[in-house]
């Protein structure tokens, strides 16, 4: 099976080539350093020629409102047209969970609009969803810190790594679509606080963790289930302090 990975340079993409190639199929490892361009389109035809199946693991260089929604926007419109001009029988894209649940996050609301175009452009697809990469947890943290406390949202956060997210993008890419949303996501739900404890532990930092009911995560309260799976989501077996642990 021949499978072009857009995206292919990421983090999570450089790792989903190496797995497709273990499993022996023909890949295309496409992006911008190739000549792949989502933005405007070029190099798309050539990326995409005699393949199979598409993998968007593309992402945004800017997290803003307009910046995200536009480059998703343009990345999907554009790759749903150069997919069905090749013949492409298959598209797998990485989202994340429950983003339609989330819309003051411009982050997920471009996601949503990402997702919403390749649902309806009639392609056969798969969008596999995850929970909040293990490898952020560090970041989530500081972005939280205020005046020198980390001043966290209610709610939970699912942590799951990297390499585990990766897993399941290649197993959808090898499989019959879905022609719907599969969710995967860390093996267990924690509190801001308790991520908070795990990642100063990992980097040695001891400000004081305050639970503040009005702190939001990148723009958006997210509540008990805003950011972790539901019945029926596959989950991983790497816990976050023990990833913490191996770096």
């Amino acid at each position: 099976m021949k499978i072009t990975v857009i995206g292919a340079s990421g983090q999570v993409g450089s790792k989903v080539v190496a797995l497709l190639k273990e499993a022996g199929q023909e890949i295309v490892a496409a992006s911008r350093d190739t000549g792949a361009d989502v933005l405007t389109g070029a190099g798309l035809a050539e990326a995409l020629t005699g393949s199979d199946v598409l993998v968007d693991v593309v992402n945004s260089p800017d997290f803003s409102d307009g910046p995200v929604l536009e480059f998703f926007t343009k990345s999907a419109t554009n790759l749903t047209t150069a997919a069905k001009k090749a013949g492409v029988g298959h598209y797998v894209a990485l989202s994340i969970v429950n983003c339609d649940g989330l819309p003051d996050s411009g982050y997920m609301r471009a996601k949503v609009a990402q997702e919403r175009i390749i649902t309806e452009s009639g392609l056969p697809y798969t969008i596999v969803r995850a929970t909040q990469f293990a490898e952020f947890a560090v970041a989530i943290t500081a972005s939280l810190t205020v005046d020198g406390e980390v001043r966290v949202p209610e709610g939970h956060i699912q942590p799951i790594t990297g390499a585990e997210v990766a897993a399941q993008v290649a197993r959808a890419a090898q499989a019959a679509p879905a022609d719907g949303i599969v969710d995967v996501g860390g093996p267990e739900k924690l509190t801001f606080v308790q991520l908070a404890e795990l990642a100063q532990a990992h980097t040695g930092a001891n400000l004081p963790i305050i639970v503040d009911p009005a702190a939001v995560y990148f723009g958006t309260k997210v509540g008990d289930t805003g950011l972790v799976t539901g019945e029926g989501a596959t989950l991983a077996t790497t816990r976050l302090a023990d990833w913490l642990a191996a770096q």
